[in-house]
């Protein structure tokens, strides 16, 4: 089954709803975004939802102890970075996490290679933009990850492109964010279960 991951949560209603749909994660973001969420809400909304669900935390370029304390104090389950995190940084995180890339050609394969992460997110490049951009790009380099790393798709993915995406590259999992939403940070019900359905019924016919 393909993991799904909705990202950009920032009220209960909107979780609750993914939850309901069979999502697998939910994603709140502690950076400067539209879709921005603090602590203290993330840590609310988190404390109303079943533990089987994965709660993930995008962060950019903050101080890993300011990391490490927003993850304890929503009980995250992972990290997701979408910053300049070294790989020193990583090491010193000591906490689950998931290494993001903006990808504008093949080139930018060689830094996947180089961070040697299990599990990687794939995302649009978008100059001044660390993500949530709506753009896809080339999903031949995403299929070309697979051999280094358990890809998560993302960038511009919609009800309207997912079977193409899992088509081409057929990752481990995918993260939506704008491509479901009403308005940035207010997801569409209709938008998103269409997405939910899309994936579940192209996991269908691979079994």
């Amino acid at each position: 089954m393909t993991r799904i991951k909705i990202c950009g949560i920032t009220n209960f209603d909107d979780a609750r709803s993914a939850i309901n749909m069979g999502v697998d994660a939910i994603g709140f973001v502690f950076a400067e975004s539209p879709r921005q969420i603090s602590p203290e809400i993330a840590g609310n909304i988190i404390d109303r939802l079943p533990p089987i669900i994965s709660r993930v935390g995008v962060f950019v370029d903050k101080p890993v102890e300011e990391v490490v304390e927003i993850a304890l104090k929503c009980h995250l389950t992972y990290v997701q970075l979408h910053g300049n995190e070294s790989i020193e940084y990583m090491n010193q995180l000591m906490y689950p996490a998931v290494k993001s890339f903006r990808i504008k050609d093949e080139s930018d394969l060689e830094k996947v290679i180089k961070y040697q992460s299990k599990y990687v997110l794939l995302d649009s490049y978008v100059a001044d933009q660390p993500g949530g951009t709506g753009e896809t790009f080339d999903w031949a380099v995403a299929n070309r990850a697979k051999a280094f790393s358990h890809v998560i798709l993302s960038g511009g993915l919609n009800p309207e492109n997912i079977t193409d995406a899992l088509d081409a590259v057929q990752p481990y999992g995918v993260d939506v964010s704008s491509g479901i939403e009403a308005s940035p940070g207010k997801k569409d019900k209709e938008m998103m279960q269409k997405f939910i359905e899309e994936v579940r019924a192209w996991d269908s016919r691979q079994n």
